[in-house]
């Protein structure tokens, strides 16, 4: 069968405010697909805005009232838009219905067999892995991820296929709207401080999530992860729901029973419904061969053959910011991580580590959010101990005004108790030319954070490529 999913009336001439948003601009790229009439605005111009453009969309730069048309028939918002938005303010003076974001999405999967991805560390690089390797199969699924798998507005897709694959985004308990047949929950963990208070919110949010699986679908969800086998055992007896269980623990329905590393990539071998299923993955550390048997897991309970979804899962070759190589000059490789939670950073430095070899690994860090630095602060030098040194930056505010008290120092003092080399920099531009100095034919250099920082890579090679010749 092949779906022919409808554009809901109200979809029909959307307003995106902040269009270019990762999680904004695939919702409006598949609805330009579909044939709506697509516009909105954004901070700044981008790859993306130029992407959205050639789709047919309308862009404009920097908010104002002016930009929202009178005959929009909704306005998109995220969690991120102010109430003082000037294009919001607009729509409110018009009668123009806002709509969130995640309702926005959820309308787009209507019809078709969603697979959600949820849980901390790992969302996009597993809605990315499924994304490809149905796509390699021939399945031409649709997708909605939070980043570009290659060029900009690449995180979305409106395919032929009847499966729909999204990244289910808790941080804001926006993934309550989703029913999907499939639900991966890769780990619940602490995170997002501005909007859970404890691990009882944490949880009780995912059970939601969970509740909302349609009748016979199922949970996949890790055997390893403490808030992962939390969740299980809390919602295990639910009727209707099937529970499978991914990872290296004992009782693990899909289990890991090897993971060897092949310089950045990897081979995973698991044991499923009583047999051993050897594939590679792409991308280098243990961390993503767990997400990569977390799609194989998803795929299969959609009635996917294992063996053939294990060998379209070696074709992805990773996401943009997720251990990217950005390139190499003077003998030094420069690779881009989006970890800004520690046990992210952990994951990426660790994976870097086994495939380093030898060689040195130089960060650049720039913490994400006042409020995560305040309550990870700590853990986040500790984390930066694996690097052989590293540079902080200033806070990346994001959505976030100020917390009195809170700055990068935090990191960097538990860093240094840690054992750590790490320095602090104020000037951002002054970054390149400092790492270009301080790095070595064979060092690996990092760029980590889910800010800015992620710009400075190809500068830190030209510098390189400066000092070498």
């Amino acid at each position: 069968m092949t779906p022919s999913p409808g554009l809901p009336t109200a979809m029909e001439r959307p307003h995106f405010i902040g269009i270019g948003g990762a999680g904004m601009s695939g919702i409006a790229k598949i609805l330009a697909q579909r044939g709506a009439r697509v516009a909105g605005s954004d901070a700044r111009e981008s790859g993306t805005a130029g992407a959205l453009r050639a789709q047919g969309a309308t862009v404009h730069i920097g908010h104002a009232a002016g930009h929202l048309a009178e005959d929009a028939s909704c306005v998109v918002v995220s969690s991120a838009i102010r109430a003082d938005n000037p294009e919001l303010a607009r729509a409110a003076e018009l009668g123009i219905p806002v709509v969130h974001r995640s309702d926005a999405l959820a309308s787009l999967m209507d019809g078709l067999r969603p697979i959600a991805v949820a849980g901390t560390h790992g969302k996009t690089t597993t809605t990315s892995m499924l994304a490809v390797s149905l796509g390699a199969l021939g399945l031409d699924p649709s997708y909605a991820i939070g980043g570009d798998l290659d060029a900009p507005g690449s995180n979305a897709h409106h395919g032929t296929g009847e499966i729909f694959v999204a990244e289910a985004d808790e941080s804001d308990r926006s993934f309550h709207k989703y029913a999907p047949e499939v639900a991966i929950v890769l780990n619940a963990e602490l995170d997002h401080h501005a909007n859970y208070a404890s691990m009882d919110e944490i949880h009780e949010s995912f059970e939601t999530f969970v509740g909302k699986v349609v009748e016979g679908g199922t949970l996949v969800v890790s055997a390893d992860q403490e808030g992962a086998v939390e969740l299980t055992a809390r919602v295990g007896a639910r009727a209707g729901l099937n529970v499978v269980t991914y990872g290296e623990a004992e009782g693990a329905d899909v289990r890991v029973t090897r993971v060897v590393p092949r310089g950045l990539t990897s081979e995973v071998t698991v044991l499923l419904d009583g047999r051993e299923l050897t594939f590679t993955v792409s991308v280098p550390g243990r961390h993503y061969a767990h997400n990569a048997v977390a799609a194989l897991a998803a795929g299969v309970a959609l009635g996917v053959p294992a063996d053939d979804l294990a060998a379209a899962l070696g074709k992805y070759t990773g996401v943009k910011r997720r251990l990217q190589l950005k390139g190499e000059a003077a003998g030094v490789q420069v690779i881009d991580s989006y970890a800004h939670h520690p046990t992210e950073m952990t994951a990426d430095l660790e994976a870097i580590r086994g495939a380093a070899g030898d060689s040195r690994i130089l960060v650049v860090f720039q913490p994400h959010l006042f409020s995560r630095t305040q309550e990870l602060g700590k853990e986040m030098g500790q984390a930066l101990a694996l690097a052989d040194a590293s540079v902080v930056l200033d806070i990346y505010p994001a959505r976030e005004d100020p917390v009195p008290g809170v700055t990068s120092e935090i990191i960097i003092d538990a860093a240094r108790a840690a054992g750590a080399d790490v320095a602090a920099q104020h000037d951002k531009t002054a970054v390149p030319e400092i790492v270009a100095g301080m790095a070595k034919p064979g060092d690996l250099v990092l760029t980590m954070g889910a800010g800015d920082v992620t710009d400075l890579g190809p500068v830190i090679l030209e510098g390189l490529a400066r000092l070498s010749n």
